[in-house]
């Protein structure tokens, strides 16, 4: 039964279409701006974001960090 519901859910999904196509204009080309990067800029929350980025990105390294020291320390005690 599993066999044939999962037959079954690939051969629907191989016949959805995940988006419509869009056709691409040379405006979009030529088009520079990044208007959510200019809005938050604008707005001051750029920074925020750049912060917070900053902050989780610290912190997945020092997490490495810390866990690379345990490990190191656990291997010296197994050669001993």
């Amino acid at each position: 039964m599993k066999k044939w519901l999962l037959i079954f859910f690939l051969a629907f999904s191989l016949q959805a279409m995940a988006q419509e196509k869009i056709e691409i204009t040379e405006a979009d080309y030529q088009n520079n701006r990044i208007e959510m990067a200019d809005v938050m800029r604008s707005e001051g929350k750029i920074y925020v974001l750049v912060g917070i980025i900053i902050i989780v990105f610290a912190g997945i390294v020092i997490y490495i960090i810390n866990t690379d020291k345990k490990i190191s320390k656990l291997e010296k005690l197994l050669q001993e």
